[in-house]
């Protein structure tokens, strides 16, 4: 329920589209917001791990302009929106989440 309460105000793109984006050199970076043992299983070249727990306070850290263009996934797209939100609510400005499966996010990694 509360995903679909915060959806509307998050934007979402694809794989593919987030992938160009960043290779369009948007100065992006692609965050991968599982836990660091589903990343180990199921890795996504180019994408850094910050677990949803600490995402906040290693964002600040690692992307302190809030303006960077930030490209959030997970496996299913609920923690990245949820992690969106949040950053949002923090004050960065340019957020959006990769709205699909894990397997759609591994395939379209070589698009970019």
């Amino acid at each position: 329920e509360l995903i679909q309460k915060i959806s509307p105000d998050v934007r979402r793109i694809s794989a593919e589209a987030a992938f160009a984006e960043c290779a369009g050199c948007n100065g992006g970076v692609v965050i991968d917001v599982r836990q660091p043992e589903e990343v180990q299983q199921s890795p996504v070249a180019g994408s850094l791990n910050i677990p949803r727990g600490v995402l906040e306070m290693q964002m600040s850290a690692r992307y302190p302009d809030v303006q960077t263009p930030i490209y959030i996934h997970c496996a299913t797209g609920a923690r990245a929106t949820l992690s969106a939100e949040q950053l949002q609510r923090i004050g960065y400005e340019n957020v959006t989440v990769i709205g699909c499966a894990i397997d759609a996010i591994q395939g379209a990694r070589g698009v970019a």
